[in-house]
């Protein structure tokens, strides 16, 4: 895989990972601290991402970028007031 293939497949997860975690982030913000839905609201994106991943044959190496891409869809999402 060319150098500029990678870097459109790392950024293409890092944006799918980024919009996907934006409305779990919403829900966790009006969920009940510690609570199962709020559980579930941060760790139901991760098969999509884990999924989307392993199906790109991204190196584990990258996985420190999708999780900072969760993190930041996650609190941007919490501060959404719709």
């Amino acid at each position: 895989m060319d150098l500029g293939a990678k870097v459109a497949l790392i950024l293409g997860i890092f944006s799918l990972t980024f919009m996907l975690n934006l409305p779990f982030g919403y829900l966790r913000s009006k969920a009940k601290r510690l609570s199962l839905w709020w559980f579930l609201c941060i760790h139901l994106p991760v098969p999509v991402v884990l999924l989307g991943r392993l199906l790109s044959h991204l190196e584990l190496g990258y996985v420190p970028v999708f999780i900072m891409a969760a993190v930041i869809g996650q609190v941007l999402g919490g501060k959404l007031e719709l």
